[in-house]
C-alpha cells in the first residue's frame, strides 16, 4: 500500500541519578566502568510473550524500521540494487529491522513450480541485512492482485476474472470500480478452483510451505506475513463500518488458517503474523477470530484516508480520530488474542509534522512499527512520485547527500529502546528539545523478574545527537561508552522500576 487512497475520503467520512540516591548521571554517555560482556542486540531467534516481540532471554524487543518491497520484475530487493550499504545506512540510523516483500509471481511463475533462484535472491538481502543487525519480516506482498488490474503480486495463472470489464482506473480506484478485480479477488478469498481443479488458496498455502522450508532454521527471520492488506472484493461496502464486516473476515480467517497449517507443517517456531482486512486501516474494526497459533502475531497498517493530498494528518481532527481508532483497536486484538503486535506501515509521505505525529503515536502506545518505505522504486501502486514515499531515492547509489530525503530520515530517526530488560512502561521522543524519556519495569514479559546487572539498550543516533548526549537514569547505571550509538543500563540491585531520560549536549 502506500499513502491514504484505498477509499474516497467521503465515503470513509460519511461512514465512520548518583548511585546513593539511585540516579546515575552520565556526561555524554560516560562512564568509567567496564562494559560487561554481552552482545549488542537482541538474542535470536525472537518469539513473543503476549503483545511483545522477545528475545531468547526473554528481554522486549522494540522493532524501529523500514519496507523494502519490489514490486516490478524480477521482484527482489536486490534487483533494484538493494544491498550493503543501504543497511549499513540503515543501522546507521538506529533501524533494526526491514520488512522484505516476496512476491507470488516471483516464487511460483508457473502453479506448482517455485522458483529456487527467486528464493536464493530473497534469502541473500535477508543474510546480508543480518550481518548488520537487522532482523527481516518476509511479507507476501500484493496490491490490486496482478498486473493485469494496475498492480502486483500474484501469478497471471491465479488470477480468475471472469471476462469482467477491467478498466484502468489507477491504485487504488481499482479496488473499488473494477468489475474484474473484484470478482478475482472474491474468487481467491472463495478458494476457487484453479489449475489441474485445485483450490487458489491451496496454491497459496503451498507457495508459503517453500518459503518456510527456506529460511526455517535462519534465526534473523521476524517472521512470516501471510498476505499484504487483503481486499474485501466485492464485499467492500459491507466492511465500510465501525464494527467490521464479519463476512468477509470469516473468509479471510479460512485463508490465514489454511496458510498457517501448511508453514506449520515445515516450521514449528517462526512467528506467523497476519493482518485485518485493509479497511482496518482507516479506523475500522477487525471481525477476524483468533488464528489459534500460539506463536502468532497480528501486523497492522496505518493510513489516514480523509485528509487532502497537502493536508498533514497532524493538523487534521478527522485523521487524528481514525488513527487513535487504529491503535485502540489493534492493541485491544492482542490484549483478547496474546498475539505478538507489529506496525507494518505507515507514511508513505514526506510530511514531516506527519511522519513526526505517526512515530509518536506508535511510540505513546509503545508499539513497534516499520515505516513505508526504503525506496520509490518505479513503485506501480502507489499517489504521487516515488521520492515522495522514499528515504533513499535510488539504493543502487550510496545511501548519501541528494540521495537521501533527509527530511524524511531525520522524521523517522529517533532514540528508543531495542532491548529492554522488563518490560516498557512509556517512551518518547521530543524532536523540538531532543529530549528521550523512558521508563520500564523489571518485570518478564512471560513472568518473572531481571536481577541486578541486566542489560536494557537503547539506541541513540548520531543523526540526533550529533554532539553527543547526556543521561539522567533512576535505577540503573550507565555501561556503554561515551556517545555510543547503543545507550547500554544496567539494572541496579532489587531495583523494579527505572527511568532514563537523554537530552543533547
Amino acid at each position: 500500500m502506500t499513502r491514504r487512497s484505498a477509499f474516497p475520503a467521503a465515503l470513509l467520512v460519511a461512514a465512520l541519578l548518583a548511585l546513593s540516591t539511585g540516579v546515575w548521571i552520565a556526561h555524554a554517555a560516560g562512564s568509567s566502568r567496564k562494559a560487561p560482556a554481552a552482545s549488542l542486540g537482541p538474542v535470536l531467534p525472537l518469539g513473543h510473550a503476549g503483545r511483545w516481540i522477545t528475545d531468547v532471554r526473554g528481554r522486549v524487543v522494540i522493532l524501529h524500521g523500514t519496507n523494502m518491497v519490489y514490486k516490478l520484475a524480477p521482484y527482489y530487493p536486490a534487483a533494484i540494487g538493494f544491498g550493503p550499504s543501504d543497511a549499513k545506512f540503515l543501522r546507521s540510523i538506529g533501524f533494526n529491522a526491514v520488512r522484505v516483500g516476496v512476491i507470488w509471481k516471483g516464487l511460483e511463475p508457473k502453479p506448482g513450480v517455485f522458483d529456487a533462484k527467486y528464493v536464493a535472491q530473497v534469502r541473500a538481502t535477508v543474510k546480508m541485512l543480518a550481518r548488520y543487525g537487522i532482523v527481516s519480516l518476509l511479507d507476501f506482498h500484493q496490491d490490486m492482485l496482478n498486473e493485469l488490474f494496475q498492480g502486483e503480486g500474484f501469478p497471471d495463472w491465479a488470477i480468475e476474472d471472469g471476462g469482467l470489464p477491467n478498466p484502468k482506473l489507477g491504485f487504488s480506484n481499482n479496488y473499488l470500480a473494477n468489475p474484474a478485480l473484484e470478482h478475482a479477488l472474491d474468487q481467491f478469498f472463495d478458494n476457487a478452483a484453479g489449475p489441474s481443479g485445485i483450490g487458489l488458496q491451496q496454491y497459496y498455502a503451498g507457495a508459503w510451505a517453500d518459503v518456510a522450508k527456506a529460511f526455517k532454521s535462519d534465526t534473523s527471520v521476524l517472521g512470516y506475513e501471510i498476505m499484504n492488506e487483503p481486499f474485501p472484493g466485492t464485499l467492500w461496502e459491507q466492511c465500510v463500518v465501525l464494527s467490521g464486516c464479519p463476512l468477509f473476515d470469516t473468509k479471510l480467517l479460512a485463508l490465514y488458517k489454511r496458510v498457517d497449517a501448511a508453514i506449520r507443517k515445515v516450521d514449528h517456531r517462526t512467528l506467523v503474523w497476519y493482518e485485518p482486512n485493509v479497511i482496518f486501516n482507516d479506523g475500522v474494526n477487525t471481525a477476524l477470530g483468533p488464528l489459534g497459533d500460539p506463536n502468532a502475531g497480528f501486523a497492522f497498517h496505518d493510513y489516514c484516508l480523509t485528509a487532502p493530498a497537502n493536508n498533514s494528518r497532524a493538523t487534521n481532527p478527522v485523521c487524528d480520530a481514525t488513527d487513535a481508532l487504529v491503535f485502540a483497536n489493534a492493541v485491544h486484538r492482542v490484549t483478547q488474542t496474546h498475539d505478538a503486535l507489529l506496525e507494518t506501515e505507515f507514511g508513505a509521505t514526506n510530511d514531516v509534522p506527519e511522519l513526526e505525529d505517526l512515530v509518536s503515536r506508535a511510540d505513546k502506545n509503545r508499539v513497534p512499527w516499520l515505516e513505508w518505505a526504503f525506496c520509490g522504486c518505479n513503485d506501480p501502486t502507489t499517489t504521487g512520485p516515488g521520492s515522495v514515499q522514499a528515504m533513499v531515492l535510488n539504493p543502487a547509489k550510496p545511501a548519501t547527500g541528494a540521495n537521501v530525503e533527509w527530511n524524511t530520515v531525520r522524521a523517522l530517526t529517533e532514540p528508543y529502546p531495542q532491548v529492554i530488560s522488563g518490560v516498557p512502561l512509556a517512551y518518547g521522543y521530543n524532536h523540538a528539545t531532543q529530549t528521550f524519556t523512558f521508563s520500564y519495569t523489571t518485570t518478564k514479559a512471560a513472568g518473572g523478574r531481571f536481577g541486578a546487572g541486566a542489560i536494557t539498550q537503547v539506541a541513540a543516533p548520531s543523526l540526533d545527537y550529533p554532539r553527543g548526549y547526556l543521561v539522567h537514569v533512576t535505577g540503573a547505571r550507565v555501561v556503554s561508552r561515551q556517545n555510543t550509538a547503543i545507550l547500554r543500563l544496567a539494572a541496579d540491585r532489587g531495583v523494579r522500576t527505572i527511568s532514563v531520560t537523554v537530552t543533547s549536549r
